[in-house]
């Protein structure tokens, strides 16, 4: 009896260890580190998702909501901003005891911790983890670009190099830019876009007529490029297109707009060789935030950083061009992408909203959109806006995440990894596009498709008769509670929703269904 006893006590004293208390927090988009005080010296589960917020050291930093960029979100030196900022500031802890590699944007279900202060977890155990490179490359059955008959890729190359290497940007020698051009070509190959906009790409036509000829190669489809009749000169990078001739053909000249930077905004009219209808694309890259600026370009301490001015005038410029050269080019519909060096709610992209462009960004995935991460927060400075008239036509758009989450050790120059993971530091940005079609916007309340509906079990969202769909869950603020692909006819979503108005955007047979749901 007594060594019953004994053997008893003994488990007992393990219980605390393996064995956590379930918590759930009233409210996940403002959570912040300190609301684990009540927790310390504890095992808890956290019932709610947990993001893996920042990757950049050895332990990664989580959080029950992903870290935005300020300026993504709230209006530069608002209030709100910096509400955001002093969120920002206390909304991640350190997860240490994790093994391997982790990715941003990963999200933990039903993860076990060991609390040991406000600002340090040990890991225990976890039910399921999204969002990794496997996710990634399984694709949802639908579509999230729609039914689309073209599609459009904008990507920053990060300084791709054919030539002068070693100068003190983009590959040092041969061997690293064979290893970059073997990760681009990986990334190209997943996107197989019809029309490319490429930034930070060298100067002159040997980088374009690369890619060109290394698509053409890779896909059997006819590729060409755009020259632009610029001479290769040092490290200095430009924009340029490369497109498919099987399917688009140029329109008209391009047109060079050098206001501020030089040749990096360009504008060119794409016909489709099928139908006959056009389109413009504006490809961008604005000056940059690095630098010393003054007067006007100074860091006003609004979160804009510096050449905030530069770049507005760079987004009045875009407007102008556009303005002058719609008629040339015999059509109104304009699609505005590239790397304008500026967060959602910036004064650059506030003169392109007023002057009646649709972030395509926002008007697809609210507020939780992103293209490339900073210290830990994320936001999108590769941007996709399009005018009153091109809207109709746009079945979808999306970043393809495979390397702002990405850590430096898979750049071409830290590794040997050959994938199209962190093949640059920025996302790809895609927009699918169906010329001459006016898109039924089915993202309107109580759109159907099929028979789609959502109940509620146990606060967790049933999703019935959507079955190899994909949903994505947004507070009406705009904050995505979790998103993921639908495995059944009755599928349970793994989140457990606090009480609340949320909308459900569900991707089925190739649309986009809206539900709002109240949690009482």
């Amino acid at each position: 009896m007594r060594k019953r006893l004994l053997i008893f006590a003994l488990f007992l004293c393990i219980l605390p260890a393996t064995w956590g208390v379930n918590v759930r927090f009233p409210n996940p988009a403002t959570w912040t580190a300190n609301d684990l005080a009540p927790y310390v010296g504890q095992t808890v589960t956290f019932e709610q998702p947990v993001y893996v917020c920042n990757n950049y050291y050895s332990n990664p930093d989580v959080s029950l909501h992903r870290v935005m960029s300020p300026t993504n979100q709230e209006l530069p030196g608002s209030p709100a901003y910096y509400n955001l900022m002093t969120l920002n500031s206390r909304s991640t802890v350190t997860l240490t005891g994790l093994s391997g590699y982790h990715r941003m944007g990963e999200v933990f279900t039903g993860l076990t911790v060991r609390v040991n202060s406000t600002s340090s977890l040990t890991y225990v155990s976890h039910e399921s983890l999204t969002g990794t490179r496997d996710d990634l490359q399984k694709r949802p059955s639908v579509d999230i670009l729609g039914e689309h008959d073209l599609l459009v890729c904008a990507f920053n190359l990060e300084y791709y190099l054919v030539e002068n290497l070693g100068q003190g940007r983009g590959p040092a020698n041969a061997s690293e830019s064979a290893q970059q051009h073997a990760k681009i070509m990986d990334a190209l190959k997943h996107i197989g876009a019809d029309i490319y906009g490429f930034v930070e790409v060298e100067q002159g036509q040997e980088a374009l007529k690369k890619l060109a000829q290394s698509l053409t190669s890779a896909t059997g489809r006819n590729y060409t490029w755009i020259n632009d009749g610029l001479s290769s000169s040092g490290t200095f990078t430009k924009s340029g297109y490369v497109y498919c001739s099987d399917v688009v053909k140029v329109y008209g000249d391009m047109k060079n707009n050098n206001s501020s930077v030089v040749n990096r905004k360009k504008m060119q009219a794409f016909e489709v060789r099928a139908s006959g209808e056009r389109f413009i694309f504006s490809l961008n890259h604005f000056k940059a935030k690095s630098g010393t600026g003054t007067g006007q370009d100074a860091d006003q301490g609004d979160g804009q950083g510096i050449y905030n001015y530069t770049r507005t005038q760079e987004a009045q410029s875009v407007i102008s061009s556009y303005s002058s050269n719609k008629n040339y080019y015999d059509d109104p519909d304009i699609l505005i992408m590239g790397d304008l060096n500026a967060y959602a709610m910036e004064d650059p992209i506030m003169v392109l909203v007023n002057n009646g462009m649709t972030d395509l960004h926002r008007y697809f995935h609210a507020d939780s959109s992103y293209s490339y991460t900073f210290r830990g927060t994320a936001g999108y400075l590769d941007h996709a806006l399009c005018n009153s008239t091109l809207l109709p036509q746009v079945t979808g758009m999306a970043a393809y995440h495979i390397n702002s989450d990405e850590h430096d050790r898979y750049t071409y120059d830290s590794s040997s990894d050959q994938t199209m993971f962190r093949s640059s530091d920025h996302d790809p940005v895609l927009v699918g596009l169906k010329l001459g079609a006016e898109i039924i916007d089915e993202r309107i309340p109580n759109a159907s498709a099929a028979h789609m509906e959502i109940t509620l079990s146990d606060e967790k969202p049933v999703i019935h008769y959507a079955e190899g769909g994909y949903f994505a869950i947004y507070t009406t603020s705009g904050y995505l509670m979790g998103a993921g692909s639908i495995s059944s006819a009755e599928f349970t979503a793994p989140i457990a929703l606090p009480r609340g108005i949320y909308i459900f955007n569900v991707y089925v047979e190739d649309t986009v269904c809206r539900r709002k749901v109240v949690v009482l």
